[in-house]
């Protein structure tokens, strides 16, 4: 099928204006309003995914005070929301956090902004395919009744071409069009918050009861962040909590899609940002009264089931019948997430493609679905051979990438808020609302994700960090070894696209003053 190739050259006419200062590249404009762009902000964040997978880590990092680092963990996001939002007013383009550090920062401060992003996404979408698949299996085996169906998951061999055929599937619907995304994303998304809704009410009514001997009394202490014992198992907690909230700024990657591209996605990604708090701390609640914050029996911080905690409590809590529903609806958040998180990193390469800070191959839209096609296949064929080589090499390694992940978001999104404050710099004496919306609240939503950053870089030296050490003659931590080398990786292939694309890196393809290209038909 062939596509548009969206890139300015020499002696195009830069027009096509749509909603105000906003120039396509392309792609299907208005298919998305304020309500479907914050369920896709939902959906790509994956609530039930990243409960299953981290309230037991987080719990077992910092206790009792596991609501406390859901509410630290949100701060810094909502402070870098109004970045984002802010950004997005002055310069709707789907390159996000790339195109504005490279308007605030320059290109190759930009360029590695934007790879960060990249990176972050693909380790994101590796994770989600692999629990999907392994729920997928679960949900067969309690359906069927059957141990060894669900047994099937320990085999690689099936594990894996169950997780290559779901993100196919994933990347075909992406592939399609917003239209497709959409339509899916309302059904998972009601469906896993609806299921979430179901085990809160339960989770309480068993803790109410007393039914299980590990549970505890509510206590407002758990919301003091101060309390935690140490300033390491602060910083691990707040590094998982903010891995929770990842993924709301694809509100913003479709701003060229939305309708009222200057507002709607700013609006869309504060309303999943309050939906998220608020299903993180409802669900911590609930469960840390039911069953309680220690490591023994269905207490979140058991080692033998921390990494999946509604695979443990789904029965107990719920019930043989209405637990199945909770396997379905890890499987879906899982599912619709790996579907929607195709969104940011597609458009993100589709923006670099167009200023020219890669391959000039991945600038083309689809003519009929009008979506960045190119960018989408290679996102899903980098993730299966991503998942792929790192689930042969080791299962711990998929483990600490959730951990490097972490480092990713932190280096992105902080470079993202720095750069409102430096971009918006003359304005922040006009009034009190920009001096907080562009400079304050900005500036300290950046300098706290920047010292989890540098933080967690200081703790994952530590050969004992995540799961340790393999690498020999190495005694540093893999979650090291893996944070920086793939930034490092990001340097290396930087390096080589310059001398490739010298136009962009001196600064003459993209620069504060450039709109947002469009090549008229």
């Amino acid at each position: 099928m062939t596509q548009l190739d969206v890139r300015p050259r020499a002696g195009d006419t830069v027009s096509g204006v749509v909603d105000g200062d906003v120039r396509g590249k392309g792609l299907g404009k208005g298919s998305v309003g304020l309500v479907g762009s914050a369920v896709i902000g939902i959906s790509t964040v994956a609530p039930v995914y990243c409960l299953t997978s981290t309230l037991g880590s987080t719990a077992g990092e910092v206790g009792m005070q596991m609501p406390a680092i859901f509410l630290a963990g949100f701060l810094p996001m909502l402070l870098v929301a109004f970045a984002y939002r802010e950004l997005n007013k002055a310069m709707p383009d789907c390159g996000t956090s790339f195109t504005w550090t490279v308007k605030a920062f320059g290109p190759r401060i930009g360029w590695m902004c934007g790879w960060g992003l990249v990176i972050a996404t693909i380790i994101v979408l590796s994770n989600l395919a692999g629990v999907a698949t392994s729920y997928f299996w679960l949900l067969a085996g309690e359906i069927t009744n059957n141990a060894s169906i669900a047994a099937l998951d320990d085999n690689k061999l099936v594990h894996i071409a169950t997780c290559l055929t779901l993100i196919a599937v994933a990347t075909a619907i992406s592939y399609r069009g917003m239209t497709a995304t959409k339509g899916v994303q309302y059904a998972l998304v009601g469906l896993q918050l609806v299921v979430l809704a179901i085990f809160i009410a339960m989770a309480f009514q068993k803790a109410s009861a007393g039914t299980f001997d590990t549970g505890l009394d509510f206590s407002w202490s758990w919301m003091n962040p101060f309390a935690v014992e140490s300033m390491a198992a602060f910083t691990a907690g707040l590094s998982l909590s903010i891995f929770m909230y990842w993924g709301w700024d694809a509100c913003l990657a479709t701003n060229e899609e939305t309708t009222g591209s200057t507002k709607t996605p700013g609006r869309a990604s504060l309303i999943a940002m309050v939906v998220l708090v608020g299903s993180y701390l409802a669900t911590g609640v609930a469960a840390q009264m039911a069953v309680g914050s220690g490591g023994e029996g269905l207490g979140l911080a058991n080692e033998e089931t921390s990494g999946n905690v509604f695979a443990a409590l789904a029965g107990p809590v719920m019930g043989p019948v209405l637990g199945i529903l909770l396997f379905v609806a890890v499987l879906a958040s899982a599912a619709a997430s790996l579907q929607t998180t195709f969104i940011p990193v597609a458009r993100t390469v589709l923006a670099m493609s167009t200023y020219e800070a890669l391959p000039a191959s991945y600038a083309k839209v689809h003519p009929r679905f009008k979506t960045p096609g190119r960018a989408t296949v290679m996102a899903g064929v980098a993730t299966g051979a991503f998942y792929t080589v790192m689930t042969l090499v080791s299962e711990n390694v998929l483990t600490d990438t959730i951990f490097a992940l972490g480092l990713m978001i932190c280096f992105y999104y902080s470079l993202t808020a720095f750069a409102c404050v430096w971009y918006f710099r003359g304005e922040l004496r006009r009034s009190a609302r920009d001096l907080f919306f562009k400079g304050v609240f900005p500036l300290l939503g950046g300098v706290l994700l920047a010292a989890v950053f540098f933080k967690t870089l200081y703790d994952a030296w530590d050969p004992a960090y995540g799961s340790g050490s393999t690498l020999p003659g190495l005694d540093v931590g893999n979650v090291f070894v893996i944070g920086v080398g793939l930034l490092a990786l990001g340097l290396v292939i930087m390096f080589v696209t310059e001398r490739r694309s010298p136009a962009f890196f001196r600064g003459e393809v993209l620069t504060k003053s450039t709109p947002s290209l469009v090549v008229e038909d």
